[in-house]
Parts: structure tokens; sequence; C-alpha cells
């Protein structure tokens, strides 16, 4: 019999000042039994930082013809393509193809020998941005997991702060090919 995928309740209140944006967001969302709560982390911090009102999160690891999250036009045409984790290069070039931005939240425990081997490949894919995220962080957020999720997140001057309870995690963040 197979698992069950478990729920979790999210508020994210987002203050990013670098884009103007001012959100209390509130989205639930299912991490099915294969997926780790570091890749849950990573997709919660893609939702965050490329947030826009019309981004929706897709049914994931569960379809692997979907990015984690999206943005679709009245058309049906991707406009905004969003994976998490460490996908094959081949995706991500076929992505750039079709939508009209791609973003990669790299992450993962392998992310070293995946950028020695993908990251190359991935120079022509002109409408790319690639975030890295040191993996200890991730973690360090994932530590903090409850099915009832409230992070408040800021974004200023390239940093970008998560308060979670009494604790805030910090990182340097970076759009395009810098490491975070």
């Amino acid at each position: 019999m197979a698992l069950p995928s478990s729920i979790y309740r999210v508020t994210i209140h987002l203050s990013d000042v670098d884009r103007g944006v001012y959100e209390s967001l509130q989205a639930t969302v299912a991490r099915h039994p294969s997926e780790t709560e570091d890749r849950l982390v990573a997709r919660l911090l893609a939702y965050a930082l490329f947030y826009e009102a019309e981004l929706t999160f897709t049914k994931g690891v569960s379809a692997g013809d979907e990015p984690d999250l999206w943005v679709k036009g009245p058309d049906g045409r991707v406009l905004l393509w969003v994976e998490v984790g460490l996908p094959e290069a081949e995706r991500i070039i076929k992505s750039g193809r079709h939508a009209e931005r791609v973003v990669l939240i790299a992450s993962g425990r392998a992310l070293h020998n995946w950028e020695q081997l993908h990251l190359p490949k991935l120079k022509g894919v002109t409408n790319l941005t690639l975030i890295r995220f040191d993996q200890a962080f991730i973690t360090s957020l994932a530590a903090t997991l409850d099915r009832s999720i409230n992070w408040s997140v800021t974004v200023t001057d390239g940093n970008l702060y998560i308060d979670v309870g009494t604790e805030t995690f910090e990182t340097v963040f970076k759009n395009g090919l810098q490491t975070v």
C-alpha cells in the first residue's frame, strides 16, 4: 500500500524589499512520501523568492513533465518555470525552449557533483536564473518544519532572512549564477 502525502499548512509573511513585494501568503502544500523535508524547504523558498499572484504549485514529483511551480498565461503558455533540486541538464534546456523564464533552485547533498556534470551544459540557456543554496542552510530550516509552517521572509540588499518562531536564519541571496 502506498504511503499518503504529508500535508503542510503554510503562511509566509513576505517582505521582498528588493522587488517591492509585500504579501501574506497562504498555501496548503503536499509533501510526497519520496520527497525530503530539505526539498520541501527549497520549494517553499522558491515560492517566496519568485512569488507573483499567478505562481502556483504543480503536482511536482508526482508529475514528471511539470516543474515544481509555474506561472501560466491565459493562453496556456508557461511564463515562469521553477524547478527545485538537481535535475538533468536536458530537462532545464528543454524547459528553457518552452518557457519565457526558467528558475532553478539547485539544492541537494550532491550539489557539487551536479555542478561539475551539468552546469557547463546550461551555459547556453539564456532565460535561466540559477540559485544555489548552501545545504546547511536548507537543513537548518528543515529541522524547524512543523505541519503548520509560519515564516517571516525578508529579502533586502541581496540578503535573505527567515524568522521561524524565535530563530532567524540568514544567507546571501543573489540571482544569476552566484552561489547562495
